[in-house]
């Protein structure tokens, strides 16, 4: 059984047990894909891609509801990234979920005067 503690390992072996390439750089590249995907999860909870004038109500409730299941899906997937203990992987995670809402979430790189949430994202907020 593997230990519930958190560790600091340069290897994938701890992420992703039974992978070949247990290199540094294959753990980079895990860390870069926990990155990739905390910012995509962020993107999504703050983006309109859908324009409700152009579509009715059924279609876009669809599309909502395909756009929340890939948010969703995502979201568990660094979880259980994250649920390997390792601490890279953790910091890796916080660092672009906060990169994700400094981009898409918060009023600091937006040129507009208009205020975040003052027109609501496609998607309701991530909560626990």
């Amino acid at each position: 059984m593997r230990e519930m503690t958190l560790l600091w390992s340069k290897t994938t072996g701890d992420i992703f047990p039974g992978v070949p390439g247990q290199t540094f750089h294959c753990y980079v590249f895990g860390l870069t894909l926990v990155f990739s995907i905390s910012l995509v999860v962020e993107w999504l909870s703050h983006t309109r891609i859908i324009k409700s004038k152009s579509a009715d109500n059924l279609t876009t409730g669809l599309l909502q509801t395909v756009m929340y299941g890939i948010r969703v899906a995502l979201a568990y997937l660094v979880m259980l990234a994250v649920m390997s203990f390792n601490v890279g992987v953790m910091v890796a995670a916080v660092a672009w979920y906060s990169v994700g809402f400094l981009s898409f979430g918060s009023r600091a790189l937006v040129k507009s005067q208009t205020v975040p949430y003052e027109e609501s994202p496609d998607l309701p907020p991530l909560n626990c």
